[in-house]
């Protein structure tokens, strides 16, 4: 069965092997395992469940609660022969009654629809009179509370289970999940000793930066005049901060779209349509955009605020290179982001128990916005892999500054906050280190103890950001609340003992712009994308859904003379290649004479 598998992968497909944890999941699912699939975003989940939902009888189902991702999705498998539809709120009545007829008929392989949709009665009858082998459940963290996108919705999928007969395969898929949102998985959609596979959270080919210390608007400047022509988002936490930043944009000369939930549906869906035929470059956008955005080429992604935790930063950040080729994830960091995640916390309709653990997510968030130690490994140990390299690509990891002992720094902040009984704030205990004549300070007698002022040479800013530091790598720890307190952890109390040294590049990076710099596209790259670009726009389809970046640059590099040759590259399908392969194989022959002579 396998091997019928990978032959499907390369007729259909194009893809001559199995991407890492591919295989396993798709011999399982044709094994009729049910399987838990933790992927990072780009690592091929899709295939994992559309291969085994081309080679199996009936129709397959997709939950998912992205309605621009299905659209994507289905245009791709609908371009590449498999015949696909979708069922969500953006079909008229009558597109939804003739897909419901054609489902009846058995003309699809596969059927996206949004959750919603399981509360149908008539979708739930109809449902119960298919052949229905397989279930995949796409973005299956929303199904936990824990998770960072909990979706109610999702806990109607058991129903849809007890509609079917024989009960069909269940897998499950998600590039982001803790342990206790794995469990959740598995219990809620009612996994029956699933295949789990998870292939590691590690993007090799996207580089990650923090940067502090500089002015927002300068660095976005700078940084887009850099990267003109290159496809990319760019994330704020407002729709005000939406607003700014894409008229800043424009008054550069820079033509940038942009989404968030303010604007109306026509303005959001355009946005995104001309996002991603590449009409637009650049989309400034509020974190409701993107999480459904199959568009293969971003090459960077950029938050100009920090986001609520980390699980929504690396979903988002994953937009970038997801064809495999290089992608940069930039965050820049002010304190005073810290404030409007509190302040949106604090506005939001949760529970006292629930904001309490969005303050801990944030604070994991902080943590990763002050790290000195790799960026990549301090976000896959987050989600439980403690055994990960350091990647040796982002901002901690090329920091050439020298490392400097700090211990004695250090002891003087924990000596402070043991004296103040560790009940209070990172702002107040900087004060006090400094010997601020503050009336808070004076009012509880801290202007009596003996760590007051014993770093006054340093401004208060300074201090702040070496106690967050102390804080990220460890030796501090801040509780979940609004107004987070400062207590020890052992590895500082052994740091007071003299039992261990501190270490630390504790400066702030303001040049880590000059560092995020990525090679120019070449001539041929580019003829090829415009000859994608023009077949696309006949299409009425997304450029990628023709070909993805790296098929392009594999052209780039192998140069194919015959359509024999073209199918040996990767993404180059039979139907693609008897569709598009003398357009691209002219294109080539012409590069190839020109340089030549």
């Amino acid at each position: 069965m396998i091997e019928q598998a990978r032959q499907a992968l390369k007729q259909w497909f194009g893809y001559d092997a199995f991407r890492k944890g591919q295989e396993e999941l798709v011999s399982a699912l044709l094994d009729g395992r049910d399987a838990l699939a933790v992927m990072p975003t780009g690592a091929g989940k899709s295939i994992c469940y559309q291969l085994p939902a081309l080679m199996l009888p009936g129709t397959t189902l997709v939950v998912s609660p992205l309605i621009s991702l299905m659209k994507d999705q289905v245009d791709a498998l609908n371009e590449t022969g498999i015949a696909t539809a979708f069922l969500n709120s953006t079909l008229r009545a009558d597109e939804l009654n003739r897909t419901m007829q054609e489902m009846e008929e058995g003309r699809y392989k596969m059927i996206y629809i949004a959750p919603e949709r399981l509360d149908s009665e008539r979708f739930m009858r109809l449902v119960s009179s298919l052949h229905i082998p397989l279930i995949a459940v796409d973005e299956a963290h929303c199904v936990s509370q824990w998770g960072h996108d909990f979706r109610p919705s999702y806990m109607q999928i058991p129903k849809l289970l007890r509609q079917i007969h024989p009960r069909p395969v269940v897998a499950a898929f998600t590039a982001t999940a803790t342990d206790k949102v794995k469990e959740d998985i598995v219990q809620h959609l009612k996994l029956s000793r699933p295949v789990r596979v998870t292939t590691g959270y590690a993007r090799e080919n996207l580089t990650f930066s923090v940067v502090k210390g500089v002015d927002k608007r300068k660095f976005l400047a700078s940084y887009m005049q850099q990267r003109a022509g290159q496809s990319g988002i760019i994330y704020a936490s407002t729709r005000k901060e939406v607003d700014s930043c894409r008229d800043y944009l424009l008054r550069l000369g820079i033509e940038a779209g942009r989404y968030h939930a303010g604007l109306s549906e026509q303005e959001r869906a355009e946005s995104q349509e001309k996002f991603l035929y590449d009409e637009l470059k650049v989309m400034v956008a509020t974190n409701a955009f993107g999480m459904g955005i199959d568009k293969s080429n971003v090459r960077f992604v950029l938050h100009y605020n920090v986001p609520k935790n980390l699980e929504s930063y690396y979903q988002e950040a994953g937009r970038a290179g997801r064809d495999g080729e290089p992608g940069e994830c930039v965050l820049l960091y002010a304190p005073q982001d810290t404030m409007t995640q509190k302040f949106l916390i604090e506005q939001g309709e949760s529970d006292e128990q629930r904001k309490q653990m969005e303050y801990a997510n944030l604070r994991d968030m902080i943590d990763y916005c002050h790290t000195t130690g790799c960026l990549q490994k301090h976000v896959v140990t987050y989600f439980g892999e403690q055994d990960a390299a350091e990647c040796g690509r982002c901002s901690s990891c090329t920091d050439e500054r020298e490392v400097t002992d700090i211990t004695e720094h250090a002891q003087k902040i924990f000596s402070c906050v043991v004296r103040m009984k560790q009940r209070f704030g990172i702002t107040i205990t900087a004060k006090v280190l400094r010997g601020a004549k503050d009336a808070k300070v004076r009012q509880f007698g801290f202007d009596r103890l003996p760590t007051y002022g014993v770093m006054g040479s340093y401004k208060e800013k300074e201090i702040v950001q070496l106690i967050n530091v102390l804080a990220a790598d460890g030796y501090l720890r801040l509780s979940d609340s609004q107004f987070p307190v400062l207590s020890l952890t052992q590895r500082a109390v052994a740091v007071l003992e003299g039992k261990e040294r501190v270490e630390q590049r504790v400066t702030i990076v303001e040049q880590a712009a000059e560092r995020i710099m990525l090679a120019g596209d070449d001539e041929l790259f580019d003829r090829l994308r415009q000859l994608r670009k023009s077949l696309a726009d006949k299409a009425k389809v997304p450029p990628f859904t023709i070909f993805h970046d790296a098929t392009l640059r594999e052209m780039c590099v192998r140069l194919p003379a015959s359509e024999a040759e073209l199918g040996e590259v990767k993404g180059v399908g039979e139907r693609k290649l008897a569709r598009y392969g003398r357009a691209f194989l002219q294109v080539i022959a012409e590069y190839a004479a020109e340089t030549k002579n």
